[in-house]
């Protein structure tokens, strides 16, 4: 990387750093550095009248305040921030002040990491504080941080565009108050979860990511390709198929908590890679299921919020057991007058299209009931709700009712309008699943791209035979959603997915060059904000010349400088050249 397409900050740390190096620092110390307290820890444990503490700490340095021969820092590590006081006569008790005076004072900056030895006392102002007895520079900081500053309470300079936060999210971490909770929280959530599920016995295990069938759910797949088989592969959707194998071998429960993969849209509750626990139990139906889950449910939001309760968009939802239970027909029924129970495929349709939706002849009866439920209910169910007894055309891997022809075992919980779960009484006849399967390829020749494609090692190890089971999916990120009250799925993913970053247009060094503009000046003229070769067009070449001359002076840079007359052949060249913002790059 060229110097000039760095920031004028960026230049001086830069310049810092040679500076460190030149009086013998390393910048980037590679020796243990042995801590023995964090922030919080001090200022919660410390007392007046005990005595002297001494401890080493270490952190990046947030804020500094050199008042001559004192100074004070705030110091930030994993736990929380605390103050430095920092004397020069302290960390330079011998005739070399260097170190303040120079390293500390000039060559150190915010956002570099310090290690402090020292012992902890209270300041005048009653601040529970460090006082140092020598500092080590331990990692020196290229970038200048986006400080957020307080006056009168009010906050400027804040780091809070959504599109910067989830990009950096290491300075988002850094920089802004609550982040770092939130996916503490997270931890919090899938600690619980599974400390629930392996104390009931189950047992956690990894199944393929890369699959040759895409299966157990209904949704476009990532395609990959297999170099050494010269086969096209998918991204897993679900856990579902492979997990029901282990209940065929005779495993009383599993479960996986993992990343699954759908090449769908992005969207405030959606990112196309997402983190969901399956568990599936042997000998149980949806019903048990249903109680299980509002217990585990019940269980996480107190280890998370110390209650059942968690505030979400302004509402107050108890996630203490039992949950309402209302049949998916009887829910669109209570919402739309519709009743769907009988009716045929064409006699919704109609329907659907009497109501302004868009829907199509691609779309079988299960997908048109999903499609009337989503419109006119979802987001309907604030309290968590279990949705029940879907029509069979959503649910191809589900146990048809034991009451209700035409009706399957399978209930979804919606929470603050959301799906949070699906779960089934298992289906595990394999004629009956294998008919299925062949309806779902119908729908997939009609159009329909989230069809299922026919796992046909699921049917012969359901040949096997597979005790009576039920079956769960939660998405992990939406339920951390729910228990930390955040509103997009993107405040609870350390790495959202994100549209490619947009780069400024920029004529390349190679243009520059065919103009006949020397690498070195190239980078002058950029930094002079001269992007593109069509920008120099208009230029008178003295005042050309008088704008790099002050960048070569101001950085130092020592180029021999260009004449009128050449800067005068690049403006003709490029008033003569043909280069445009959209072959730039």
């Amino acid at each position: 990387m060229n110097v000039l397409e760095l920031s004028e900050q960026e230049i001086v740390r830069r310049q810092s750093l040679q500076e460190l190096r030149n009086l013998g620092i390393d910048p980037y110390p590679a020796a243990e550095f042995p801590t023995n307290a964090y922030s919080e820890d001090i200022k919660n444990e410390f007392k007046d009248e005990d005595e002297k503490r001494e401890v080493v700490i270490a952190g990046r340095m947030m804020g500094r305040r050199v008042m001559g021969k004192a100074s004070f820092v705030e110091l930030q590590d994993s736990k929380g921030r605390i103050q430095v006081y920092i004397t020069r006569d302290d960390i330079c008790p011998d005739e070399d002040k260097t170190l303040y005076t120079t390293v500390f004072k000039r060559l150190m900056d915010i956002g570099d990491f310090i290690g402090i030895k020292g012992y902890v006392f209270r300041t005048q102002t009653g601040e529970i504080s460090v006082h140092a007895q020598s500092l080590t520079l331990l990692s020196k900081s290229l970038k200048p941080l986006p400080i957020v500053k307080y006056k009168d309470g009010v906050a400027y300079d804040k780091f809070d565009d959504p599109e910067l936060r989830f990009r950096q999210r290491y300075v988002d971490l850094i920089v802004n108050d609550g982040v770092k909770d939130t996916f503490l929280q997270r931890a919090t959530v899938v600690r619980t979860l599974r400390k629930v599920l392996d104390e009931a016995g189950y047992t956690e295990v990894e199944t393929p990511t890369l699959q040759s069938i895409a299966g157990g759910a209904s949704a476009r797949p990532f395609i990959t390709h297999f170099n050494a088989l010269d086969q096209d592969m998918y991204m897993r959707i679900a856990t579902e198929l492979y997990l029901k194998r282990l209940i065929v071998g005779g495993f009383e429960g599993v479960y996986e908590i993992g990343k699954n993969f759908r090449n769908e849209g992005m969207d405030r509750n959606h990112n196309p890679e997402f983190t969901c626990m399956e568990l599936y139990v042997q000998y149980k139906d949806y019903n048990w299921m249903m109680s299980f889950t509002e217990k585990l449910l019940e269980t996480i939001c107190i280890a998370v919020n110390g209650k059942p309760e968690r505030e979400i968009d302004g509402n107050i939802i108890s996630f203490k057991a039992p949950y309402r239970r209302l049949p998916i027909l009887d829910a669109i029924k209570e919402k739309t007058g519709f009743d769907c129970n009988g009716k045929t495929e064409e006699e919704i349709r109609a329907f659907c299209l009497e109501k302004g939706m868009d829907v199509d002849e691609t779309m079988g009866k299960g997908k048109l009931i999903d499609e009337l439920f989503g419109e006119f209910c979802e987001g309907t169910f604030i309290q968590p709700t279990f949705i029940t007894d879907y029509p069979v055309e959503m649910s191809p891997l589900t146990k048809m009712h034991r009451s209700k022809p035409g009706l399957t075992e399978r209930f979804e919980l919606m929470v603050n309008g959301k799906e949070l779960a699906n779960a089934y009484s298992e289906l595990n006849d394999p004629i009956d699943q294998e008919e299925r399967f062949i309806d779902q390829m119908k729908l997939a020749d009609k159009g329909d791209d989230e069809a299922m494609i026919i796992d046909q090692d699921f049917l012969r190890a359901l040949q096997y035979g597979m005790p009576p089971t039920s079956g769960i999916g939660i998405g992990i990120d939406r339920l951390v959603m729910l228990m930390t009250g955040k509103t997009f799925i993107q405040e609870v993913l350390f790495f959202p997915q994100m549209k490619p970053e947009k780069k400024m247009p920029q004529s390349t060094i190679k243009e520059w060059a065919e103009i006949g503009v020397p690498e070195d000046w190239a980078y002058v003229l950029r930094k002079a904000g001269f992007n593109l070769i069509s920008d120099i067009r208009e230029q008178k070449a003295q005042g050309l010349q008088q704008k790099i001359g002050e960048i070569n002076k101001k950085y130092k840079l020592g180029y021999e400088k260009p004449s009128v007359d050449d800067i005068q052949k690049w403006i003709d060249a490029a008033a003569a050249s043909a280069t445009t913002p959209e072959n730039a790059e």
